[in-house]
């Protein structure tokens, strides 16, 4: 919503007149480049299953407001949990600071849209508490039921619903209610004495209603019973330099660390990203192009507006293999004399907004994942990623893979456990052999890290084959 709502105001409910807040938000932002005030109201809710009993229940219940004015490169902030005229007042003269002996001319407001990406749900109200703990018990029942060899269970289930208000300089008072869900299993399974763990989760903005259906719950306990399984079988991968083949989904978190954080406005502004001054260059294979969409209904990553109050849009960073754009909040954006693309991002109204990924994902192509593999003769097929590392001033990641397969002749053989992918993200995408007719993103999952400040984001790919790219392993002899 870009208007002043009916709802009563964040400032209304706190006893503050919004006429006030107004005139000193002015007065701090008076020869400024830019700046608002950020307020925000949430609250959360999480249920943790485990070893047959509800093992934690948490719920939490934060407000406050930040203030922020930018000079140039330079920004003052200071943000507090008591929402009054005098702390408010107190918070523009410390961040005001940062503007003397400074003339700037103001940027021009985000503009307006009327756009709504999900609804007003309050995932902490339905379903009432009392069916979320049933709800596990029953999701840890059915799972020990499924199979012998499970030995240990634990489900989880959390909700947020999150206010923002974004209180901008000419007046205009943008609100974004946003929910927040998310379900998780994890099963360990035992054999021969051999212990191996399969897990699933899924979730995005808005009501449990989706994703606390029977059908949609059993088949994560499912696909968490699947991995475990596998696991079971697998023989320790071998190390060397191969070809690899990614499933869809969620693997796209590879293009999300080895690539989309060098894409960033700040670091390229900066220059010290691997990426700076490439606009126009070719940085992947024939066939690659790479968006950030936060304009996706629904999804983990999406938003109405980013957290400076610009709606957020389709942007292309890589389009056939060639570096086309960047992320940019409204300050990277001005610097750089490009346009802002609704990438400012917050973890809360502590924060500062920086660039920001929403949901990150490598468009699909032409081939099946039947031809990639049996057009590899000797490689590996990695289904699902775990966690990962990679360092933005060169580009040079690790990422362990949960699920992963020999590759023999053409054919997928024996599962092997502890593989890892060694690479960097200015040469990966130039590996890219074969492009997946299946894009998919992952199933609402993902939390990024940056600066200290985690976000939820979305990732996404079709499968994908990469020549020679080194794979580590366990493997001895």
């Amino acid at each position: 919503m870009n208007a002043l709502s009916p709802t009563p105001s964040i400032l209304e409910t706190s006893e503050v007149d919004t006429a006030d807040a107004l005139a000193i938000l002015q007065s701090a932002l008076h020869g400024a480049d830019d700046g608002e005030l950020f307020l925000e109201r949430s609250e959360s809710e999480m249920l943790v299953f485990d070893d047959g009993r509800l093992k934690s229940a948490t719920y939490d219940a934060t407000e406050g407001f930040g203030l922020r004015v930018v000079a140039g490169e330079k920004a003052g902030y200071a943000h507090s949990s008591e929402i009054s005229a005098a702390a408010i007042r107190r918070s523009a003269d410390a961040a005001a600071h940062v503007r003397e002996g400074y003339e700037g001319q103001a940027a021009d407001a985000p503009r307006q849209t009327n756009t709504k990406l999900y609804g007003e749900d309050d995932p902490l109200a339905h379903p009432v508490f009392g069916d979320k703990a049933a709800l596990l018990q029953e999701i840890d029942a059915f799972a020990r039921a499924r199979d012998p060899r499970i030995v240990q269970v634990s489900a989880s289930i959390a909700g947020e619903r999150r206010v923002v208000e974004i209180l901008r300089a000419d007046g205009r008072l943008l609100r974004d209610v946003r929910p927040l869900v998310r379900v998780n299993v994890s099963v360990t399974v035992e054999r021969d004495g051999r212990r191996e763990n399969g897990s699933s989760g899924a979730g995005g903005r808005n009501s449990f209603h989706t994703w606390v259906a029977p059908e949609h719950w059993q088949a994560q306990v499912d696909e968490a019973l699947r991995q475990a399984l596998v696991n079971l079988d697998a023989v320790a991968c071998p190390a060397g330099e191969m070809d690899v083949v990614l499933g869809p989904g969620w693997n796209g978190v590879l293009l999300h660390e080895a690539v989309g954080h060098g894409l960033e406005g700040d670091f390229n502004r900066k220059g010290i990203s691997a990426f700076s001054g490439r606009i126009g260059e070719r940085v992947a294979a024939p066939g690659v192009t790479v968006i950030d969409d936060g304009t996706e209904p629904g999804r983990r990553g999406s938003l109405t507006i980013d957290d400076e109050g610009t709606p957020t849009e389709r942007t292309v960073l890589i389009e056939d293999g060639v570096l086309v754009g960047y992320m940019h909040d409204r300050m990277s954006a001005r610097l750089m004399g490009m346009a802002p693309t609704g990438n400012a991002r917050r973890q809360s109204y502590a924060h500062m907004p920086m660039p920001r990924m929403t949901n990150t994902a490598m468009l699909g192509g032409g081939h099946s994942q039947a031809e990639m593999i049996a057009s590899t003769r000797r490689g590996l097929y990695c289904a699902n990623f775990g966690g990962g590392q990679v360092d933005i001033t060169n580009g040079k990641f690790v990422f362990q893979c949960t699920e992963a397969y020999l590759i023999e002749d053409g054919r997928i053989t024996a599962p092997v456990k502890g593989a890892t992918l060694i690479g960097d993200g200015p040469t990966v995408l130039t590996k890219v052999q074969m492009i997946g007719d299946d894009f998919a993103y992952d199933p609402g999952i993902g939390v990024c890290g940056k600066s200290g400040q985690g976000v939820p984001v979305g990732v996404g790919q079709p499968s994908m084959k990469l020549g020679g790219l080194t794979v580590g392993g366990t493997a001895i002899g």
